[in-house]
């Protein structure tokens, strides 16, 4: 008699409470080998390559590309080969399957009741903990991705899967997916033939991969053969697909009927831009709103407001450099917004470091990755570890540890516009700094008045943390520091 098995989705780093399905690199049907990739997942911080946990015939899979798994739910249904390679009772894969978590254990949202936080994209994800199944032992899992890798705090790479035919990381097949890029159709310029983050964007660029054109070369009957099927088959509905200029009114008019009619109406599919009807977050969106909602309910937050005089500056200073300077000559002045807080057993973590939290905004959602040891940084140095973390967000390459840890944050709005704001602090940090658009102001001097240059500052702390007078203190080194020449 065969032998089935159930996969659940394992947790894929630091308590995720879900993913997304990005590819399955497998279909009903197809017999796979033991630590064959199975399936890339986009989480709140990565996109993860799932190997198979068994050698045998693939019976059911979870869902589509686009869908959302929560962790410890079925995401594959295998019969075992025993004529195959299969791992023994005794090998250690690091990882736990833990099964579906009971009825009981979730509130009535359907999401689990315990969480924990800390900061990450946007802040360590909010998650709920399923309890190992019976024939599970009790252990800690060391490790975020599931496979046949020894419990170690090693770093594992991750490489470039083939699969049809084409060589690339789950990174950038996720992007690919989403700039509307066929794979097989954009020339790769990496090492063995491998496509690149670049190689897909300038793809999407210049137009020469669309999914559904012919390929490189094809003769023009070709080309029209091959588009016909492809439009027929893709093509949604009018009343929901975005309006083209050649639709005109008549497209918009339909769509807003449908849309105001109050029925519900399906989501297309994840590839597809569309407005007026629900969609789902995923991703970094979904873990936003997790995270936002948690601090909401867990911080007492103040807003201190004030302006700091840039007049003194030499032509050519670096806004973000300078505010990083600042932050660092503040915590070394006032180290008690350079903390940790834990509510729950209310003790303060002063930290002798300053690692900050530079908050990147994307398409995908907010990310924080963390500025590490930025008080012994000079101002190039900055620069330089700002651009990489800007770069490694693009095109999702950060690992997810430097997503985590910082112990004060940075929101530098005012690129696109703003004054004050009054920024959410995520635990267990107490302080994020926030600086809005420069402008020119009137400003009294002796002897009359002059127009000075000013940033516009904002310091949201935790009130449980430090006291009112710390936050002035703070506030106040900043503004001195800013105001220095240089």
């Amino acid at each position: 008699m065969s032998q089935t098995k159930t996969f659940h989705l394992p947790d894929l780093g630091e308590g995720l409470p879900d993913a997304t399905i990005v590819e399955w690199f497998v279909k009903p049907g197809d017999v796979v080998k033991l630590d064959a990739p199975l399936v890339s997942m986009e989480t709140a911080k990565a996109v993860v390559e799932v190997p198979s946990p068994v050698s045998g015939k693939v019976l059911k899979l979870a869902g589509a590309a686009g869908d959302i798994v929560v962790t410890g739910k079925m995401l594959a249904e295998f019969e075992i080969d025993p004529s195959m390679p299969q791992r023994s009772e005794g090998q250690d894969t690091g990882h736990h399957h833990a099964s579906p978590p009971s009825p009981a254990g979730r509130g009535a949202g359907g999401e689990g009741t315990s969480a924990t936080s800390g900061p990450s994209s946007a802040a360590a994800p909010v998650a709920a903990h399923t309890a190992p199944t019976k024939t599970e032992e009790l252990r800690e899992d060391s490790g975020t991705v599931v496979g046949a890798m020894q419990s170690s705090d090693a770093v594992h790479s991750e490489a470039a899967v083939a699969v049809g035919g084409v060589k690339a990381m789950p990174a950038v097949r996720a992007m690919a997916r989403k700039l509307g890029v066929d794979l097989s159709r954009v020339r790769a310029s990496g090492a063995d033939g491998v496509v690149t983050m670049d190689d897909v964007k300038r793809a999407a660029a210049d137009g020469s991969a669309k999914i559904g054109a012919a390929p490189v070369g094809a003769p023009e009957g070709a080309i029209q053969i091959a588009a016909k099927p492809a439009a027929a088959s893709a093509a949604p509905p009018s009343a929901l697909r975005a309006p083209s200029p050649a639709d005109g009114g008549r497209e918009m008019s339909a769509r807003t009927q449908l849309s105001a009619s109050g029925k519900p109406m399906r989501t297309q599919p994840p590839s597809v831009s569309v407005t007026g009807q629900p969609e789902q977050l995923k991703g970094v969106r979904r873990n936003m709103a997790r995270v936002m909602a948690d601090a909401h309910a867990k911080v007492v937050p103040t807003t201190l407001c004030d302006d700091a005089d840039i007049q003194a500056w030499t032509p050519g200073n670096d806004v973000t450099v300078r505010l990083v300077r600042a932050i660092c000559a503040a915590a070394k002045t006032v180290p008690a917004l350079n903390a940790w807080f834990d509510g729950d057993a209310l003790t303060r973590t002063l930290h002798p470091q300053v690692d900050i939290g530079i908050a990147v905004d994307t398409d995908d959602g907010l990310f924080v990755p963390a500025l590490r040891n930025a008080d012994l940084l000079d101002a190039r140095g900055v620069r330089e570890s700002v651009n990489r973390l800007r770069a490694q967000v693009e095109d999702r390459s950060l690992p997810a540890s430097e997503l985590s840890g910082y112990t004060i944050s940075l929101s530098n709005f005012g690129m696109f516009a703003g004054r004050y704001a009054t920024p959410v602090i995520v635990p267990p940090c107490v302080a994020i700094v926030a600086a809005g658009r420069a402008r020119h102001q009137i400003t009294p001097v002796i002897g009359g008045f002059e127009s000075h240059k000013v940033i516009p500052l904002s310091l949201t702390f935790d009130h449980r943390a430090c006291t009112g007078g710390e936050a002035a203190r703070f506030l106040r080194a900043m503004l001195d520091d800013l105001a220095l020449a240089g």
